[in-house]
């Protein structure tokens, strides 16, 4: 049996070059930024404490509606980047706006 077939790898490929103890990368060359860490989005800072709300007024219809979605989901934290407090407090105001239709359930 004389075949001219290179030394196939473990899963019958061939060997393509370059040091065989790093894994290739799948997917492009990377991007900027360099150190190929995990990558850590910018921290959001909450609107409310940045405008200094005390509380949160379910009448105020406008800024009730960037806090939900078009299907009428009340958005989570890590989306909008309210605090713990203020999230709670807009929980509320949204379903008391919603409870005398001043927002609708489901848009």
């Amino acid at each position: 049996m004389s075949e001219d077939r290179r030394d196939s790898g473990p899963r019958g490929r061939s060997d393509r070059g370059g040091s065989s103890d790093r894994p290739r990368r799948r997917f492009g060359g990377g991007g900027g930024g360099g150190g190929g860490g995990r990558y850590y989005p910018r921290r959001k800072v909450c609107n409310f404490c940045m405008d200094q709300i005390e509380d949160i007024d379910y009448k105020d219809i406008g800024r009730l509606r960037r806090y939900v979605s078009d299907r009428g989901k009340i958005e989570p934290r890590r989306q909008t980047g309210t605090c713990a407090k203020h999230q709670r407090a807009l929980a509320v105001a949204i379903k008391r706006a919603r409870h005398i239709a001043l927002v609708s359930f489901a848009q």
